[in-house]
C-alpha cells in the first residue's frame, strides 16, 4: 500500500474539526473516507471499484453524498487553501516561478456537440 492518503496527518488534524459527526453505527475514519472518495473521482471509478482499504464503497458513496449536500467540500478546500501547509514534493514549478502568460485547457473536459449534430446547428429549429 503505496500511499492511501492523499493528504498528510498535520493537514487532517486541520480538517477534523469540520466533519460533521456521525450517527448510529461506529464510522469508518473520517481521514479513508475522504482519501476513497478523492480516490474515486480523480480516477473516474464507479463506487463500488473504491480501494478496500478506505472501506466499504456504500459508505464512501453515502457520506461523499451527504458531506456535498452539506458543502463540508467547499469547508476542507477552503481550510485546506488557506492554510500555510507545505506544497506536496511532486510539485512540478519552482516556489519562484513567474506566472504563466498563456493557459491552457485540456480539451476532454469541454462540451461537446450531441452525436450527427454538428456544433453550428446547435440551438437551430430543426426543419
Amino acid at each position: 500500500m503505496a500511499q492511501l492518503f492523499g493528504l498528510s496527518q498535520e493537514q487532517v488534524d486541520g480538517i477534523r474539526p469540520l466533519f460533521p459527526k456521525e450517527r448510529g453505527v461506529k464510522p469508518v475514519d473520517d481521514r479513508k473516507v475522504l482519501s476513497g472518495s478523492i480516490h474515486v473521482v480523480q480516477k473516474g471509478l464507479r463506487w463500488m471499484d473504491a480501494p478496500a482499504a478506505d472501506g466499504p464503497h456504500k459508505t464512501l458513496y453515502n457520506r461523499c453524498r451527504r458531506w456535498s449536500d452539506k458543502g463540508v467540500f467547499d469547508l476542507i478546500f477552503s481550510e485546506l487553501s488557506a492554510s500555510d501547509a507545505p506544497e506536496p514534493p511532486d510539485s512540478v514549478e519552482p516556489p519562484d516561478a513567474p506566472e504563466p502568460e498563456v493557459l491552457m485547457m485540456d480539451a476532454t473536459y469541454t462540451s461537446k456537440p450531441i452525436a450527427g449534430h454538428p456544433a453550428s446547428t446547435r440551438g437551430a429549429p430543426l426543419a
